[in-house]
């Protein structure tokens, strides 16, 4: 099922997520662009998952990390951010760096030039990615906004994390559709994985409990082409 025949397409051609006042531009592959610092903003790349599950016995196609840069690569084209901010989980294990394809690496450092490129912390990548370029921090900020990879119960408005993979289920039209989405109650959002091979989990899941005011969730919910709102109340658990 294609979801932009099943949901109401938004008016704007670029929805804006508002968290804690600040507008960000939500893009249908999961990342999101804030104007002001003309910063592209995205969470949970994963690269090199592949090759992780390979060391391990379990033979994926080796063509993650060149889709998901690939992907990057179109927003880069899109926003010409002066700034992209990865928001943890970057690299699926610690060795990931280490195991770049030299065509990867060349991609990446091409996606660096010209403009600033945060490595925000996560529990897959704790480390700063060695080679690879850029600047490493445990956290970091865009004026009133506070970026880090796992969100924090009780945390002050204004927090943007990963780390949880959302995903909403709805049913429409008597099936159900999944799709990864953001997750916000306006106070802060959690952003979806980006990364090719990365899963999801259901934002009616534990795990997302205490992040949100009581009756303010919404699921944007990546469609093809656009990105759709969803309430709370509309969403299935899994």
């Amino acid at each position: 099922m294609i979801l932009s025949a099943a949901l109401p397409r938004q008016d704007a051609l670029e929805p804006t997520i508002d968290v804690a006042g600040v507008a960000l531009i939500a893009h249908p592959s999961g990342a999101l662009y804030e104007p002001g610092s003309a910063a592209l903003i995205v969470a949970d790349l994963h690269l090199e998952k592949g090759s992780s599950f390979a060391r391990r016995g379990q033979f994926l196609p080796p063509y993650d990390t060149a889709t998901t840069l690939a992907r990057l690569a179109r927003l880069v084209e899109t926003y010409r951010p002066r700034a992209v901010i990865a928001l943890g989980d970057s690299f699926h294990d610690r060795g990931g760096p280490q195991r770049l394809a030299d065509g990867d690496r060349e991609t990446l450092a091409a996606l660096q030039s010209g403009r600033d490129w945060i490595w925000v912390a996560g529990n897959h990548d704790p480390e700063p990615p060695v080679g690879c370029g850029g600047e490493a921090c445990a956290e970091t900020g865009i004026g009133t906004l506070t970026l880090r990879h796992e969100p924090k119960a009780g945390a002050s408005p204004g927090e943007l994390a990963g780390h949880l993979h959302p995903v909403a289920k709805v049913a429409v039209r008597g099936r159900a559709l999944r799709r990864r989405c953001f997750a916000t109650d306006g106070a802060r959002v959690v952003l979806p994985a980006f990364g090719a091979y990365a899963g999801g989990l259901n934002v009616r899941d534990a795990a997302f409990g205490g992040l949100f005011a009581a009756g303010s969730l919404t699921a944007w919910m990546l469609g093809e082409t656009g990105v759709y709102a969803v309430a709370g109340w509309g969403l299935r658990p899994d």
